[in-house]
C-alpha cells in the first residue's frame, strides 16, 4: 500500500522540501477560498454560534473550506457549552475534528502562520 502523500504546508514546517526539494518542487496547493466568516443559519442555538466564534477567533488559519467541519465542532462544543450530556463518542469526535484543525498543541506547531507586516519600522524602505 502506497504511503499518503504528505500536504505542501506539512513538509515546509517539517523541512522535508529542504531535505526533498525535487519531490515537492511542481506541488501546488489550493488557494484559500476567503476567510472562515460568520456562522451558517443552520447553526440555530446561541451556545453554537459562541461555540463558532470561539473556534475563529482560537485557530485563525481556518478558512471557508472549513465550515462544514467548524459548524459540526461548533454544535458539540455548543452542546458542552450549555451543560447537556455529551457522551463518549461525540467528545472523541470533537476531538478528531479539532485534531484535523490543528487545534492541539502538537498539531498546531505544525500549522504555518503568514508572517504580519513590519510597517512601523521607516528604516524599512531604505533597506529592503
Amino acid at each position: 500500500m502506497a504511503r499518503p502523500r504528505v500536504p505542501l504546508i506539512k513538509a515546509q514546517t517539517t523541512g522535508r522540501v529542504l531535505r526533498n526539494p525535487q519531490r515537492f518542487k511542481n506541488r501546488m496547493e489550493p488557494p484559500s477560498p476567503g476567510p472562515l466568516g460568520a456562522p451558517p443559519n443552520w447553526l440555530k442555538k446561541k451556545s453554537e454560534h459562541e461555540a463558532w466564534k470561539t473556534l475563529a477567533a482560537d485557530l485563525p488559519w481556518l478558512n471557508k473550506s472549513h465550515r462544514v467541519l467548524v459548524a459540526m465542532a461548533s454544535g458539540i462544543l455548543g452542546r458542552m457549552i450549555d451543560g447537556e450530556e455529551v457522551g463518549v463518542k461525540a467528545a472523541s469526535l470533537l476531538r478528531m475534528m479539532l485534531n484535523s484543525m490543528g487545534a492541539t498543541p502538537s498539531d498546531a506547531s505544525k500549522v504555518k502562520m503568514p508572517e504580519e507586516p513590519d510597517d512601523d519600522d521607516p528604516s524599512k524602505q531604505y533597506f529592503s
